[in-house]
């Protein structure tokens, strides 16, 4: 087997390719899908206790069934070194979506200078808001929110976590590499569990405590990253990168979630645009008014970010395995 410098970073770089040219596996294989039916689950076994507890052993139960899953998989597959690499890095590629993540909104961006009903629909898949009556601002406002804000969750923080990890693993020279998965595998777990039960409705407001502040938890430093490299890219783009910064601090923290601010504030401030959801935030300045072009530039500030970010983990890492 590859020394551990050089298994996390093909690995890393595979995966990354693996998304970038495939995308999303199938939906009969796809571990989100996978937990999710964990999720629903436990969440019918343990819904019944009506306490936020319930949450808790949801989440516990969800990730101890989950991980063991995987670690057959990992165990199966390290018959071959080969086919060891090769599964590794699909399911590494599972814990982030950077194709879907783009594709969803130019698919919105086509669908709008096309027809505004279809751009309605479209956008309604994204959005937790009535999207029948949203004019072609609010479209593109709700669009660009939704990719800007998922920039954090389908990325930054499930390689953040590797990347944390991947250096303990480097210093050290440890090679249980599937520990190194579970790290960015048990982050999406989390995020799913969000996603699907973080909800304040009467049924899921004591299920869904636990998922929503460990997620909350989770993300908070990689929000914070991320929006960082959200000005560091809107400087490199030519956009307005002292905006994006002063937006951020102004704004980042007017959105309920004590995280997803932080990178659609910056969005805001560099394309000198609001976004807005209505009775809920209004983030940066009305400088410019919005259109559907800015879906474009949002996502190459979006695709910059994630660059400049695996940019930096992979400079990072190599600088420690030099000095080690």
């Amino acid at each position: 087997m590859l020394e551990v410098y050089y298994f996390i970073i093909i690995t890393l770089i595979l995966s990354l390719a693996i998304d970038l040219i495939y995308g999303e596996l199938p939906t009969k294989i796809h571990p989100v899908v996978i937990i999710g039916k964990f999720i629903d689950l436990f969440k019918g076994i343990f819904i019944q206790m009506k306490n936020r507890w319930s949450g808790f052993l949801t989440t516990f139960f969800t990730v101890a069934v989950c991980c063991l899953l995987l670690f057959i998989i990992i165990l199966l597959s390290s018959v071959n070194d080969y086919l060891f690499i090769i599964v590794y890095s699909i399911i590494l590629s599972s814990t982030f979506s950077i194709k879907m993540l783009i594709t969803s909104a130019k698919s919105i961006e086509n669908d709008l200078k096309e027809d505004i009903n279809k751009a309605r629909q479209a956008v309604s898949y994204l959005v937790s808001r009535d999207t029948e009556e949203l004019t072609e601002s609010f479209i593109v406002s709700a669009t660009i929110e939704s990719m800007t804000e998922n920039i954090t969750d389908s990325y930054i923080s499930p390689i953040f976590y590797f990347m944390i990890l991947s250096f303990l693993f480097i210093i050290f020279n440890i090679n249980y590499y599937i520990i190194l998965l579970f790290i960015p595998f048990i982050y999406r777990i989390s995020n799913t569990l969000d996603a699907m039960l973080g909800y304040t409705t009467d049924e899921l407001i004591d299920i869904g405590f636990f998922p929503a502040k460990l997620d909350d938890v989770l993300n908070y430093i990689p929000s914070r990253m991320a929006g960082l490299f959200v000005v560091m890219s809107a400087y490199l783009l030519g956009y307005d990168g002292k905006n994006a910064y002063e937006i951020m601090r102004r704004d980042a923290r007017k959105c309920p979630s004590p995280n997803s601010g932080y990178t659609m504030a910056p969005t805001a401030g560099a394309l000198n645009i609001q976004l807005v959801k209505k009775g809920t935030y209004i983030l940066g300045d009305n400088t410019h008014e919005i259109n559907v072009s800015d879906i474009s530039k949002a996502i190459r500030l979006t695709s910059t970010t994630i660059s400049l970010f695996t940019i930096f983990i992979l400079i990072i890492m190599t600088i420690v395995y030099v000095i080690i």
